[in-house]
């Protein structure tokens, strides 16, 4: 069973490290994952609207918690927020319907999505014209407002971002009443991130890196080049080997090391077994830096499909 460590959020309240991801897991399979994931250990389990399997999700947890092999107390549930709904009057019953589908009464955390909103249309989650989403500049600063309300009325113990640059975050920071405990971003061997880690850790605000096996199965747009495969890195199977390990529980171990939470998503029981057993090993700090020195701004550009790097509030950089 995965040890249990975590992280220490600005509010006082504590994010386990590993977590489960849960995009690209289809219903009918999410729910045995869930299973799998609680019984050897995850009590982190990284949702979002977005990814169309919340309500399996709920099945799952709902199963979970009617047999006794953990209590609801014990799980920290993530949610975030789809940039359809990023409009005042439309993040509360958002919110709501991602607590219904999760058959929760109250999210751990409930995360910004983007900082980038899209035209609300109904049944759409992106909304197009002529192959691009259709956006909307709702300023963020008036969704994170409405954000607040629900740590106010208790849906969500906490509030933070993903996907937000450093400049969006310290805008953020200086002028939210509610600080974000969160930061979630991308983060691997190839994105290592280390710039915004440590301005995380400056401001006191917890980071969750996502994809840390750097997801080569990601979707990319035409004419862009697919991220390198983490997995077949000859510096990654190096360490590997030396320590009897897989390559990705190097990878997952090089995220957990770096004091940060991360998510590694799978939905076949075998690897969600292993991924978990990250925590009776070390890597020196030789390995650290010869890991961090993978780093080449290899970024998965699913963002950029369908025109969103053309957005007003798109946070990506060219080295980000």
């Amino acid at each position: 069973m995965a040890s249990t460590t975590f992280l220490t959020l600005p509010s006082g309240r504590r994010m386990p490290q590993l977590g489960l991801g849960t995009w690209l897991s289809p219903p009918g399979i999410v729910q045995d994952a869930i299973m799998v994931a609680v019984k050897n250990g995850y009590r982190h389990i990284d949702c979002a609207y977005l990814y169309e399997n919340e309500g399996a999700i709920g099945e799952g947890l709902e199963k979970v918690l009617k047999e006794g092999h953990v209590k609801r107390e014990d799980l920290f549930i993530v949610s975030k927020l789809w940039n359809s709904y990023h409009a005042c009057e439309d993040v509360k019953p958002a919110c709501l319907e991602s607590m219904r589908l999760l058959k929760v009464d109250y999210l751990d955390l409930y995360l910004m999505h983007s900082p980038m909103g899209n035209k609300n249309v109904k049944g759409e989650l992106m909304p197009q014209k002529d192959g691009k989403v259709i956006q909307c500049d709702i300023d963020y600063m008036e969704t994170w407002k409405a954000m607040e309300k629900l740590v106010d009325e208790g849906l969500v113990k906490s509030i933070g971002v993903a996907n937000f640059n450093q400049c969006q975050l310290e805008r953020l920071l200086s002028e939210a009443t509610i600080k974000p405990d969160v930061l979630q971003e991308e983060r691997h061997i190839y994105q290592t991130q280390c710039a915004l880690i440590a301005f995380a850790k400056l401001k006191g605000i917890a980071f969750t890196g996502y994809s840390p096996l750097t997801s080569p199965q990601r979707p990319f747009p035409p004419g862009k080049l697919d991220p390198k495969n983490g997995m077949e890195d000859p510096v990654v199977k190096e360490i590997a080997q030396k320590h009897g390990r897989s390559p990705a529980q190097v990878m997952i171990r090089f995220n957990i090391q770096s004091k940060i939470a991360t998510i590694p998503k799978s939905q076949t029981p075998a690897h969600i077994i292993e991924n978990s057993k990250v925590f009776d090993f070390c890597l020196s700090d030789a390995e650290m830096k010869k890991l961090e020195s993978l780093h080449c701004g290899a970024r998965a550009v699913a963002w950029d499909i369908l025109g969103m790097g053309t957005h007003k509030y798109y946070p990506f950089g060219k080295d980000q």
